[in-house]
């Protein structure tokens, strides 16, 4: 079998979305919840640029049973034969289950029955305990499954039938931590964009690869320089850039980038963080740097694709009264519609746009933990105020559609409605010159980054420059 397998991470839909963007609809076969087949070459498949699939798995076999103890039996018979084809040395064993009706007691027993049939082969084996029914990645990448001496093995049910696979990649977690935690010039007050989601947001403004980009890349050490890779025909626009994480991946991925923002210590910041990461990376492509207001700057390239993190709003650490939230989601739209015309202006049709916009979350906790917040972690408070009350009451005679709550005043989604409010510019994007892309195996009421408790989330929005 070629098909490659990817595992999801923590909110599926944003990994679907992603791969669906690289690699086109008709290549995904999603299977159970979090799991997804690439009808791809597994060595075309280039996994380290994924911030949406947490492991690279190679397809094995389809077991035409989901009964466990049909599979342990599967396991012993084939297990010891596996073992002998691998490089000596202890052989590090991990099993994972994904939709099975299995305990995690259950998959700790047939872990330690595969340990007694391949040590009589005369091999020493090291079993992973599973505190749940999948290993983690930070498990799979500690324990070394992944070398010639490692096995993950993942079982996902689909139907009647079991996918059996392993894993040959996980993410980088030392790597992400690298690149996010040593750089120079951080500040909690604008924000901790997840490298992560800022690979997301790039893939999803990219569309799909060229062939030239359809290779497998070896993983980012955090102290070695990336492959050569460069996409000299792309020059990607990040105008809010903030510290610069969304650039930091763009460049690392192999694109020329052009950053902007409204205060010159944001670009002060991301100048440090970039040089930083050409002093460790030699290999990335060229970046420039601008200081400009996102809503009336001009950009002195244009650019072929816009990837950002736009402003958020003011943050909150509760949910806040109805007036206050409509006053907050006029403020934002405003300056939205404003960037967005700036945009228009400045773009040959047919330029792709990822944006990551605010959703405020309708459930949202009045009484939230502070590793929950949407908050000094996450966001700037200061940098569009220059729009204030006067911008905000005009919407408001604009929109305000009843007098309470303001539910005639931000977009209601199918679907997404019941638990967040959208900015109302996201109804009108045809009327601006904007069509804005739907995936088939992702909603687009799906596409919105948020943790448990957290008031304001970012929803990711595709829209192609009409």
């Amino acid at each position: 079998m070629t098909d490659s397998l990817c595992i999801l991470g923590r909110q599926p839909a944003l990994g679907l979305a992603e791969l669906e963007s690289l690699y086109g609809a008709a290549k995904l076969q999603p299977i159970a919840e979090t799991a997804v087949l690439v009808h791809v070459d597994p060595c075309l498949l280039a996994f380290d640029r994924l911030g949406g699939s947490i492991k690279f798995c190679k397809l094995l076999t389809v077991l035409e049973t989901t009964d466990w103890k049909q599979i342990e039996k599967f396991l012993v018979e084939v297990s010891p034969g596996h073992s002998e084809r691998m490089e000596s040395g202890k052989m590090h064993l991990g099993l994972s289950a994904i939709g099975l009706n299995v305990t995690v007691q259950q998959l700790q027993a047939t872990a330690l029955t595969l340990k007694k049939a391949i040590r009589k082969t005369g091999r020493s084996v090291h079993v992973i305990p599973n505190n749940e029914l999948q290993l983690s990645s930070a498990q799979v990448f500690h324990n070394k499954l992944t070398s010639p001496t490692g096995w993950e093995l993942i079982f996902i049910r689909e139907g009647n039938k079991t996918y059996v696979a392993q894993t040959v990649k996980v993410q980088n977690i030392d790597a992400y931590a690298a690149r996010d935690q040593a750089r120079p010039k951080r500040d909690s007050r604008v924000g901790m964009l997840p490298p992560k989601l800022a690979q997301i947001i790039v893939n999803l403004a990219v569309g799909e690869l060229p062939d030239e980009a359809k290779q497998s890349v070896c993983e980012i050490p955090p102290d070695q320089p990336i492959p050569q890779q460069h996409f000299s025909s792309t020059l990607l626009l990040d105008p809010f850039c903030g510290t610069g994480v969304i650039p930091q991946e763009a460049l690392l991925m192999g694109y020329d980038v052009l950053d902007s923002d409204l205060e010159k210590r944001m670009v002060d910041f991301t100048d440090a963080n970039l040089s930083w990461l050409k002093a460790k990376y030699p290999a990335i492509p060229s970046y420039e740097l601008e200081v400009g207001d996102a809503t009336t700057h001009q950009w002195e390239r244009k650019p072929t694709i816009i990837a950002s993190e736009t402003y958020l709003g003011r943050p909150f650490s509760a949910l806040p009264t109805p007036d206050i939230l409509k006053q907050v989601i006029s403020d934002v739209n405003t300056i939205h519609k404003k960037f967005l015309q700036n945009v228009l202006a400045q773009t040959e049709p047919g330029v792709r746009l990822c944006l990551a916009v605010p959703a405020w979350n309708k459930g949202g906790s009045r009484n939230i933990s502070a590793d929950a917040m949407q908050g000094k972690a996450e966001q700037r408070t200061k940098p569009y105020m220059k729009y204030g009350a006067g911008a905000a009451q005009v919407l408001t005679q604009q929109r305000a559609a009843s007098s309470s709550g303001v539910g005639g005043y931000a977009t209601h989604q199918a679907g997404a409605a019941d638990d967040f409010w959208h900015l109302p510019v996201l109804d009108h994007l045809t009327d601006m010159g904007y069509t804005r892309l739907s995936f088939v195996h992702a909603k687009n009421e799906d596409l919105i980054y948020h943790r448990e408790g957290q008031i304001v989330g970012r929803e990711l929005i595709v829209l192609i420059r009409s």
